[in-house]
């Protein structure tokens, strides 16, 4: 039997609003599991908003406060700020939102907190979509892929979320993925002994608006690193280190074909975006040999 390496304390009950088969939820609990009970969570409007349960309850044995969608890089500033004068600095403050509140309407409110160098942790569960509000295309929506707004197939790129956080030159960033808790919850253990600002992307599939089968989450989840469409890596003071090697991936056919949203995908559409994900990997090992 192989013993796994991530803590044995939960800090996030059952009973929570998700839809079947959420990768969101697993995002938080291995996100938990690597902080521990001295945390603060803000979450603006998005999934988790409705997850977590209706106030004065919650799925979180840690507090949780539900913020306004644009302001959560606002928010934990301030909720570090008064830590810090009440000097209370064994807690870690994260800001927990969706790819819609982060890449799009939340942008600004990020690049000031990462700006001011907040003592603070930010992570992003991308499922790609304004999921909670109907499965509108996002910034960070793929090219080709359904939504609502886009039932021919999104004509444009996925924003690059890490190469903008980047380039705030702060102390730790790092891609997660739920299919990989040792190496997710590993990182959010590093993470939390650096000061300063740190962020984490995490991919989250989500059954409804990826179109799969619920049971089928961590097969597409592990697709996306498998084919390197989403690899892991932490960039530490500059230094880009991949953290899982994919050698022989799987061809972006098979991740793209595991979810219904990219059934009006043209092969030349597919191709070209098979060749996107082979520049991106030849740059990732290029950055991690360059640092």
């Amino acid at each position: 039997m192989t013993r796994l390496t991530i803590p044995a304390e939960e800090l996030m009950n059952g009973g929570h609003l998700a839809c079947p088969g959420c990768a969101a939820t697993l995002v938080m609990r291995y996100l938990l599991k690597g902080l521990g009970p001295k945390t603060i969570v803000a979450v603006p409007a998005c999934c988790w908003a409705v997850m977590s349960g209706p106030f004065p309850d919650t799925a979180l044995k840690v507090p949780l406060y539900d913020c306004a969608f644009e302001a959560t890089g606002a928010v934990v500033s301030g909720i570090r700020a008064a830590l810090d004068a009440r000097g209370q600095r064994d807690i870690t403050v994260v800001g927990f939102a969706g790819d819609g509140g982060t890449v799009d309407i939340g942008l600004q409110s990020l690049s000031g907190m990462l700006e001011r160098g907040t003592d603070a942790l930010y992570l992003m569960y991308d499922n790609e979509a304004y999921m909670n509000t109907g499965i509108q295309r996002s910034g960070a929506t793929p090219l080709g892929a359904w939504t609502s707004t886009t039932p021919r197939g999104k004509g444009d790129r996925k924003k690059d979320i890490m190469g903008i956080v980047l380039a705030h030159d702060i102390p730790y960033a790092a891609t997660v993925n739920v299919a990989f808790p040792e190496d997710f919850v590993r990182k959010v253990t590093k993470a939390k002994g650096i000061h300063g600002p740190r962020f984490f992307h995490a991919l989250s599939p989500c059954p409804p608006g990826w179109r799969y089968p619920a049971e089928k989450s961590i097969e597409v989840a592990r697709l996306a690193t498998e084919s390197r469409v989403f690899p892991l890596y932490e960039v530490e003071g500059g230094r880009v280190r991949i953290t899982r090697r994919v050698v022989h991936p799987v061809p972006v056919a098979e991740y793209l074909g595991a979810q219904d949203r990219f059934g009006r995908l043209s092969e030349a559409r597919a191709s070209e975006i098979q060749a996107t994900v082979d520049a991106r990997w030849a740059d990732l090992e290029r950055r991690e040999k360059v640092a």
